[in-house]
């Protein structure tokens, strides 16, 4: 009849133990799960018990607990409760579990301070409320009720939040949950990750089964610090090209996406797609180069020298923008003519005041770059402030053929590129130590704008760095505070390479 008796009672007692007051020992445990109980009224007299389970029964009156003053956990879910907390609150009540009842609507719960974890899945719920007073509550569960929206949450300290399989369609009203770590979205109507930024404790986000269509939404959550799974399954965005390697580029500290496991190569793949190191960028150029190089008709060039111990001599003038590079180059070339001829590179940038086509740079279309990279007239090329630039095969061939050495002036990434080939040229870098002085002769010259000007300036530190990380990567250092002390102790450096 669905009755509970003192007998029943008895079989589901566990755990002796001492009494709240101390004074007596008590069974503390009750467990009656699955027993078809409707009428629970004979636990009144239980006063001692600290934890309470009577999920899958039919159970509809919960008034006795106003007499378990000590009580911690109740799970009475999967019963016909159609109110909560309808009883006299027991002081430190942590743990409750209502999930699978029909309640229609949350109560004023500011008399339960000590509530930890509230479950109230698969309810009737249309708003959440009452909670403003549990100042102690960390583990919130509402899936699969009929919230339309996330409100009165404010300033709580939650840590797990899941309010999966409802129809929530904005990320609203999470601003204040600074403690969030896990929280659960999905089965809903969101189009958008705006809510979610400045949680930097967030570890766990599950947003399956949404209208997620734009990988732009990511920015929303790229820079939380924690987060490390991140769950997408079931969303438009997934259809996007390249969605996977580009979500873990975009979210380098995840370890688990829709429900996979990152690998570190992965992770790699996804870098040297969408950011590449330089050293990854110049050896991508360099496979092209001989790639299409080997397309061509083959034939032994005048840099071909007879010994192998005895490479055709290079010699490659390194640094930032506009710090003497050029200029020193042609003196180079101008004392030692008899040694070096100048090669110009091949440049997509328009030429700046003073400059002239084929003596400066060739100066040519993106077109026309495109064209020669394809049929292999390249050597090395980089990239440098969104400008293309490559040393071609010609113009050192022609050089090679007049019996001379060539002298070119490159770029940091030119360097790294020209590295990969079988040239073994001397590389030697042009380095201002005096940054500010650097600064106001780029600004002086009033060819760059201030972004390219921080560029530049920045990369002095960028260029002294490398040298010193791996000795041996450029053959000397040269200081161009002053160009004609580098210029002469450039000059002996020359004079010392050729024996001179």
């Amino acid at each position: 009849d669905g009755v509970l008796d003192e007998d029943t009672v008895a079989e589901g007692l566990h755990k002796l133990g001492r009494s709240a007051p101390g004074t007596e020992y008590v069974y503390l445990n009750l467990s009656l799960p699955g027993r078809e109980l409707s009428d629970i009224n004979v636990l009144s007299r239980y006063v001692h018990l600290q934890k309470l389970e009577l999920s899958y029964n039919k159970i509809n009156d919960l008034s006795c607990i106003s007499h378990m003053p000590y009580l911690l956990e109740l799970n009475a879910s999967n019963n016909e409760l159609t109110t909560y907390f309808v009883f006299k609150p027991p002081k430190n009540l942590k743990e409750v579990d209502f999930s699978y009842n029909q309640i229609p609507k949350m109560q004023d719960l500011s008399a339960y301070q000590a509530l930890t974890k509230l479950l109230l899945d698969y309810n009737n719920i249309e708003e959440i409320r009452g909670l403003e007073k549990c100042h102690s509550l960390t583990h919130l569960s509402l899936s699969h009720n009929r919230l339309i929206a996330i409100s009165g949450l404010e300033n709580l300290p939650i840590k797990i939040l899941n309010l999966s399989s409802n129809q929530i369609e904005k990320i609203t009203a999470l601003d204040s949950l600074k403690t969030l770590q896990k929280l659960d979205l999905s089965n809903n109507k969101i189009s958008s990750l705006e809510g979610l930024e400045e949680h930097d404790l967030l570890e766990v986000i599950n947003l399956e089964d949404n209208q997620i269509a734009e990988l732009r939404e990511l920015e929303y959550i790229e820079d939380l610090p924690l987060l490390r799974v991140l769950n997408l399954l079931k969303n438009p965005v997934q259809e996007q090209t390249d969605y996977w390697l580009l979500v873990i580029f975009m979210l380098l500290q995840l370890t688990d996406l829709d429900l996979k496991k990152i690998s570190v190569e992965e992770k790699v793949a996804a870098v040297n797609k969408y950011d590449p190191p330089p050293e990854v960028v110049a050896a991508k150029d360099h496979i092209t180069h001989v790639m299409y190089s080997v397309l061509q008709p083959q034939r032994i060039f005048d840099s071909t020298l007879p010994s192998l111990d005895a490479p055709y001599p290079m010699l490659v003038l390194v640094g930032p923008l506009a710090c003497g590079k050029r200029e020193l180059t042609y003196k180079i070339c101008r004392q030692f003519n008899n040694f070096f001829r100048y090669g110009p590179c091949h440049t997509t940038r328009a030429a700046y005041f003073g400059e002239e086509n084929r003596l400066d740079y060739y100066f040519v279309s993106q077109e026309a770059f495109d064209k020669m990279v394809n049929a292999g007239k390249f050597i090395a090329t980089y990239k440098y402030s969104g400008y293309h630039y490559g040393l071609g095969r010609d113009t050192v061939e022609s050089i090679a053929r007049e019996g001379l050495a060539t002298c070119v002036h490159l770029e940091i990434e030119g360097a790294r590129s020209l590295k990969n080939t079988y040239f073994k040229p001397r590389y030697i870098l042009l380095v201002p130590m005096n940054k500010e002085k650097y600064e106001g002769h780029l600004r002086r010259k009033g060819l760059f704008s201030r972004p390219e000007i921080e560029e530049a300036v920045s990369r002095v530190d960028m260029c002294i760095k490398l040298s010193e990380d791996f000795p041996g990567y450029f053959d000397a250092v040269v200081n161009t505070d002053e160009l004609d002390d580098a210029f002469t102790e450039l000059s002996f450096l020359v004079k010392a390479y050729l024996g001179l």
